[in-house]
C-alpha cells in the first residue's frame, strides 16, 4: 500500500472519530478516555512513520501490528474494516437516491422552521395591523395599506397576506398540526419549548391581533424589546385577580355615572364629556397606583379638554362640590379673568390604598390651543426633578394626554417629544396617552393624517406604542401597567393609544350626524363600557347584579350630596384651582417692598475679575479669539467700566451667590448669537471638553443651568415657561437667536406668558430676551416685534395713574400682566434682571436686547452704577449739555432702544447737544408716566417728538403715542421709517436711503 493510500485511511479514520463523537453526544454516552480508539488525529504522524518502517521489513516492529497493516494493504478498503468496538455496526451504504431524499427532507424541515420563525417575527412586527382596537369595528389599520394597493382585505386564514407572507405559501393547512421548536425571540410558549403551528398562530393572534396592537420592534434597545415581548406574550400575562377586576368595575362605574350626572343636571352645558372613552379613568388610575409601587412620588399631568372634568374628579380627586359650582354663574372672589371649567388645573396629595403610599398628582391648567401645554408640563416636571434632586427621574414623572387629531397634526408634539433624550431637557421618560375618538371635530382620520395611526410620530423618538380597544377594560389596565413599568425601568417615553369614540358631538351642543352619519348610527347602538364589562364579570361569577347596583347607588348618593353642597357656594374661587402653589412665598415677603438690587464693590470686583480670567493654559487650551476678548474685558475692568456681557455676568453671578438657581436656554446662549457672552469655553485640543465660567464663581453658589437648545422656539419656550412655574426662587431666561424667531412660539406668549396669571393665578418670572435692532440684516433678523407685546398689555391708556403716589411704580408692576422693556445700558440690564428676584411677586419680562449695542461704546456703564443705592431706571432723562440749559432746547426726543445711539452720534457730529434733548424710555410697559412728564415739563420751549428706528406702523410708537398725548394734552409727531409690510428691507441701498432720511429728520430743528 502506498503512503498516500495510508494517509487517506488515517484521514477517513479521523472522520469516523467525529461521527463517533457526535453519536455519543446524541445518546449522552459517558465513555472514559481509556476506551478511546488509537486511531485519532493526534496519532497520525506516528502511525505513518511506523508504517514506513513496517513496509521495509515486517519484523522491524512489534509483530502485533502485522495483521493491522496487512489489512490496510488489501485491494478493497471498506469503512467497516476499520471499525472499532465503539463504532455503529449497523451502518449500511445508502444509495444516491436515498441520500438525495434525505437532503430534501432536511432542507424542507429547515425551510419550515425558518418560516415559523419569520411568522412569529411578522406577528411581532405587523400583528398590530390586524388588531381589533376599534370598539366600533369600523376601522382596521391593515385597510390603510390595502387601500393604497387597491387590494381586497382578508384578515383570516390562509388568504391573509397582511401580517405574514409565509402563511399560505410555505406554511399550509397540512403543516398546522406539525410541532415546531420555538425560537428564543418569543415568549408565547411560556414553559413549553415546542408547539404545533396551529397553536403558535392561535397564541400570536391572541397577543397581537385582539384588543391590543403593539408596536415595539422599531426600538433600538433590544432589552426594551424583550421587556415588552415578555409582558405581552407570556401566557396569562393579561390575567387579572378577582380583586383587580372588581376594582376596574368600580372605577368604570364612577367614570360612566359622573358623565351621566353631568348630562342630566346640565344637558345644555358645554363640558366636553368623556362618553365613549370612560376607560381612560381605568388607565390613569392603574398608572398612578403602579407608579407608587415603583417609587414615583409626584406626577405632573397635561390634558386636552375632552374628559377633563372626569379626570379632575376621579384621578386628581378634585372635590365634586368645586366641580359642580363651576356650572353656576357666580362672581369670583379674586381679580382676574378666570377660565372655563374644562381648562382648569389642580393638585392633590393622594393616598393610594393598594400600596399604602402618598403621591402628589397635579393637573396643569391649559388653553384651548391643543398641545401648547405639552412642553409646559415637561418643563414643570424637569424643574420639580431638580428641586427634589431627582437626577434619574425616579420620583417625578409626566403624563401627557392628547387628542388623536392634535397628536398627528400639531408640530409642537414633535418639538416636545424630541426633547426626551437631550441631556439638558430630558425628564427621563413621559407617558403619552392619546384619547383617540377617531375624529377631529368633524374631520375623518383619512383626511387628517398620512399614516395608519395618529401616534406614528412616536416612532421618530424611539417610543413603543400600545393601541388598545377602550371597550376592553382589562386590556386597558394591562397596557397601562406595562407602560408605567417600561417608563420606570428604561426612563423612556411610551405612548398609549386609547382607541375609543365620541358618543356625542365635539361638544354637547354639536350635531355629529351632519358629517359622520354612518359612524353615529353605530355609536347609538353601543353599550357603555361599564355595561360591557359588568356582563363579562357576571358571566365569570365575579360580581352579581346586587354588587353592581350597590356601587351605582353608592356613587349616585355621593353625587347628589355634593350637588346640594354646591348650591351653598355663592362666590367662585380661582385660587382653588392653582396647580403649582408657592407655599409660604407671598407670606414671607413685604408686599410693598422691592429688595435692594445693587451689589457691593467687593462682589463687583470678585465677579468681574473672575469673568476676565482664563483657565490655566497648561490645563485648558482656550481659543485665541477668546483670549483677546478676555484681555479687552480686563482692560475695561481696570477702568471701572462694564459692557453688556459684563453687566449680565454681574447680575447672574450675584444671584448665584445669593442662592438663586438660574436656568438660561436658547439656540446659541452659551457663546451668544453675536459671540459676546462666552460663558462656556471649548478646549481647542480635546473634543467635548468645556470650561463653564460662572459654574465655579463661588464654592457654595446656586446651580447655573446654561444650555444651548435644539432649533425649536415653540417647544423650548413652552418648556421654560413650565420650568419658571415651579418656584419663585429661580430665574428662568429664554433667549431667541433673533427676536424675529419668537414668531414661531406665538401661542406660548398668547396663552401662557401674557395671561397665565389672569386666567389661572399662575405667576411666572420668566425673562424672554429678543435681540432687536434695524441694522441692515434683512426682514427676519431685525425686529423682535415689540409692538405685538405692547398690544397685549392690559393697560388702559386713558387712565393715568396717581403721579404723586410714592408707590405708583410698584403698584403698576403688580397690576401689569407682564413687563416690556428695551434697555440701553448694562447697568439697567443688571438691575432689571436682579429686580425679577427682588420683587415681592413674579412677572414675565419681554426684553428687547441689543445687537450692535453689545459691543458699542454707547452701551457702557460705570461700576458705580451697580452699587447699593442704585436701581433700575424706568426711563433715562437727558444728562448732557441740553439738561444744563433746558430753556435753549428746541427739540425733545422720546425714544426707546438702539436709535439712541444714532441720536447721540448725530448730536455730537452736528454740534446740537445743547439743542436736542433725549429721554430714553427703558420700560415701555408699565409706562413711566412720572419721569416722562418731568422731562416734558423741563423743556417747555422744545417741540416734542417720539423717535424710533422701526417703521411707523411698527415699534413702540403707536403704544407710546396715545399715552404721551393723553399725558401732555397735545399732539406729538413721530420720527421713524415709513410704514412697511416687512419689518426691514433686505436691500442695502434701500436700508442706507431709509437711514439717511431718518437721520435728517432727527437733526432737523
Amino acid at each position: 500500500m502506498s503512503l498516500t493510500r495510508f494517509s487517506c485511511v488515517i484521514r477517513a479514520t479521523q472522520k469516523l472519530q467525529v461521527y463517533q463523537w457526535a453519536w455519543s453526544c446524541k445518546h449522552k454516552a459517558d465513555y472514559s478516555s481509556r476506551a478511546e480508539s488509537f486511531l485519532t488525529g493526534s496519532n497520525v504522524n506516528y502511525l505513518e512513520a511506523q508504517y514506513l518502517d513496517w513496509a521495509k521489513t515486517k519484523g522491524s516492529i512489534d509483530s502485533s501490528w502485522d495483521n493491522f497493516y496487512d489489512s490496510l494493504s488489501g485491494p478493497a478498503l471498506q469503512i467497516e474494516d476499520i471499525q472499532d468496538e465503539f463504532s455503529p455496526t449497523t451502518v449500511k451504504p445508502k444509495s444516491k437516491q436515498d441520500t438525495s431524499k434525505d437532503k430534501e427532507a432536511i432542507t424542507e424541515k429547515i425551510k419550515l422552521h425558518l418560516a415559523v420563525q419569520n411568522l412569529i417575527r411578522s406577528y411581532q412586527a405587523r400583528g398590530h395591523l390586524l388588531a381589533k382596537t376599534d370598539p366600533l369595528g369600523l376601522s382596521l389599520a391593515a385597510s390603510y395599506i390595502m387601500k393604497s394597493k387597491n387590494a381586497t382585505l382578508e384578515t383570516k386564514g390562509l388568504e391573509c397576506r397582511i401580517v405574514s407572507r409565509e402563511i399560505g405559501r410555505v406554511l399550509c393547512e397540512k403543516h398546522m398540526d406539525m410541532v415546531f421548536k420555538l425560537p428564543d425571540r418569543t415568549c408565547i410558549g411560556g414553559t413549553e419549548t415546542e408547539l404545533s403551528l396551529r397553536e403558535i398562530i392561535h397564541r400570536l393572534e391572541n397577543v397581537y391581533c385582539r384588543s391590543i396592537g403593539t408596536e415595539y420592534l422599531h426600538l433600538f434597545d433590544i432589552d426594551c424589546i424583550n421587556f415588552i415581548r415578555e409582558r405581552m406574550e407570556t401566557p396569562g400575562a393579561l390575567d387579572k385577580s378577582v380583586e383587580e377586576k372588581r376594582l376596574i368595575m368600580r372605577r368604570l362605574t364612577k367614570a360612566v355615572f359622573l358623565e351621566k350626572y353631568f348630562a342630566t343636571k346640565w344637558p345644555a352645558e358645554k363640558r366636553f364629556g368623556l362618553e365613549g372613552g370612560e376607560s381612560m379613568v381605568v388607565m390613569l388610575e392603574e398608572i398612578v397606583d403602579t407608579s407608587t409601587k415603583l417609587g414615583v412620588e409626584s406626577i405632573v399631568m397635561a390634558m386636552q379638554h375632552r374628559g377633563r372634568l372626569n379626570m379632575l374628579v376621579n384621578v386628581c380627586r378634585k372635590q365634586l362640590t368645586d366641580i359642580f359650582a363651576q356650572f353656576k354663574p357666580m362672581e369670583p372672589k379674586e381679580a382676574g379673568s378666570g377660565d372655563i371649567k374644562y381648562h382648569l388645573g389642580t393638585y392633590i396629595h393622594r393616598f393610594i390604598r393598594r400600596t399604602n403610599k402618598y403621591i402628589k398628582v397635579s393637573m396643569s391648567a391649559n388653553p384651548s390651543h391643543l398641545e401648547v401645554v405639552s412642553p409646559v408640563v415637561v418643563g414643570k416636571t424637569r424643574a420639580e426633578q431638580y428641586w427634589k434632586g431627582d437626577n434619574n427621574g425616579d420620583k417625578v414623572m409626566a403624563i401627557i394626554m392628547h387628542g388623536d387629531a392634535a397628536f398627528s397634526g400639531q408640530g409642537v408634539v414633535y418639538e416636545t417629544m424630541h426633547l426626551g433624550n437631550l441631556p439638558a431637557f430630558t425628564t427621563h421618560g413621559s407617558i403619552h396617552i392619546v384619547c383617540n375618538n377617531q375624529i377631529g371635530y368633524t374631520t375623518d382620520p383619512r383626511f387628517a393624517r398620512s399614516s395608519p395611526y395618529c401616534s406614528d410620530v412616536a416612532k421618530c423618538v424611539d417610543a413603543p406604542v400600545f393601541h388598545v380597544n377602550a371597550d376592553d377594560a382589562e386590556a386597558v389596565a394591562h397596557v397601562a401597567r406595562v407602560a408605567i413599568e417600561y417608563r420606570c425601568k428604561f426612563k423612556k417615553d411610551v405612548v398609549l393609544d386609547l382607541v375609543c369614540y365620541r358618543r356625542f358631538g365635539h361638544s354637547e351642543e354639536d350635531e355629529p350626524m351632519f358629517t359622520q352619519p354612518f359612524m353615529y348610527k353605530k355609536i347609538k347602538s353601543m353599550q357603555t363600557v361599564d355595561k360591557i364589562y359588568g356582563e363579562k364579570l357576571k358571566a365569570e361569577g365575579i360580581v352579581t347584579d346586587a354588587d353592581v347596583k350597590g356601587w351605582e347607588k353608592e356613587y349616585m348618593d355621593t353625587l347628589n350630596r355634593h350637588f346640594e353642597l354646591a348650591k351653598k357656594v355663592t362666590k367662585l374661587s380661582i385660587m382653588d384651582w392653582i396647580d403649582t402653589p408657592w407655599t409660604g412665598f407671598f407670606e414671607a415677603r413685604d408686599p410693598k417692598k422691592v429688595e435692594e438690587t445693587g451689589i457691593s464693590e467687593t462682589s463687583i470686583n470678585t465677579i468681574s475679575r473672575h469673568f476676565c480670567k482664563a483657565p490655566e493654559p497648561w490645563a485648558f487650551e482656550v481659543h485665541k479669539g477668546v483670549n483677546r476678548i478676555l484681555a479687552n474685558r480686563e482692560k475695561m475692568v481696570n477702568e471701572g467700566v462694564a459692557d453688556w456681557a459684563m453687566g449680565e455676568a454681574l447680575a447672574f453671578g450675584s444671584l448665584l451667590r445669593d442662592k438663586i438657581h438660574i436656568r438660561f436656554t436658547g439656540e446659541d446662549v452659551e457663546r451668544g448669537t453675536m459671540a459676546h457672552r462666552h460663558h462656556v469655553y471649548h478646549h481647542q485640543g480635546v473634543d467635548g471638553a468645556t470650561y463653564r465660567v460662572l459654574d465655579v464663581l463661588y464654592p457654595d453658589q446656586a446651580n447655573y443651568a446654561l444650555h444651548n437648545s435644539s432649533l425649536s422656539e415653540f417647544g423650548i419656550l413652552g418648556y421654560e415657561v413650565g420650568y419658571s412655574y415651579s418656584s419663585p426662587q429661580l430665574l428662568t431666561i429664554w433667549e431667541a437667536q433673533y427676536g424675529d424667531f419668537a414668531d414661531t412660539a406665538q401661542p406660548v406668549f398668547d396663552t401662557f406668558i401674557c395671561n397665565g396669571e389672569s386666567k389661572w393665578v399662575c405667576q411666572s418670572g420668566i425673562v424672554v430676551q429678543l435681540p432687536h435692532g434695524v441694522d441692515g440684516a434683512g426682514p427676519e433678523h431685525s425686529s423682535g416685534r415689540v409692538e405685538r407685546y405692547l398690544q397685549a398689555c392690559d393697560d388702559d391708556e386713558d387712565n393715568i395713574p396717581d403721579l404723586d403716589d410714592k408707590e405708583m411704580a410698584l403698584k403698576q408692576l403688580r397690576s401689569a400682566n407682564w413687563i416690556v422693556c428695551n434697555v440701553t445700558t448694562p447697568a439697567n440690564y443688571f438691575h432689571l434682571i436682579r429686580r425679577q428676584i427682588a420683587l415681592p411677586f413674579r412677572k414675565p419680562v419681554i426684553l428687547m436686547t441689543p445687537k450692535v449695542g453689545l459691543k458699542h461704546p454707547f452701551y457702557r456703564s460705570k461700576f458705580s452704577e451697580f452699587l447699593p443705592g442704585t436701581c433700575f431706571q424706568r426711563a433715562i432723562p437727558e444728562a448732557g449739555p441740553a439738561s444744563k440749559k433746558p430753556e435753549c432746547v428746541k427739540k425733545l426726543l422720546f425714544c426707546s432702544g438702539k436709535v439712541a445711539i444714532t441720536i447721540d452720534e448725530l448730536r455730537k457730529e452736528k454740534k446740537l447737544e445743547d439743542q436736542i434733548a433725549m429721554c430714553r424710555i427703558e420700560q415701555l410697559f408699565p409706562f413711566p408716566y412720572d419721569i416722562v412728564l418731568q422731562e416734558f415739563c423741563k423743556y417747555e420751549c422744545a417741540k416734542v417728538y417720539f423717535c424710533q428706528e422701526e417703521h411707523k406702523n411698527q415699534g413702540p410708537w403707536l403704544f407710546a403715542k396715545v399715552r404721551l398725548e393723553n399725558l401732555f394734552g397735545k399732539k406729538i409727531e413721530c420720527i421713524s421709517r415709513p410704514p412697511s409690510a416687512a419689518s426691514a428691507t433686505g436691500i442695502k441701498w434701500m436700508h442706507a436711503k431709509e437711514l439717511k432720511e431718518l437721520k435728517e429728520k432727527i437733526i432737523k430743528i
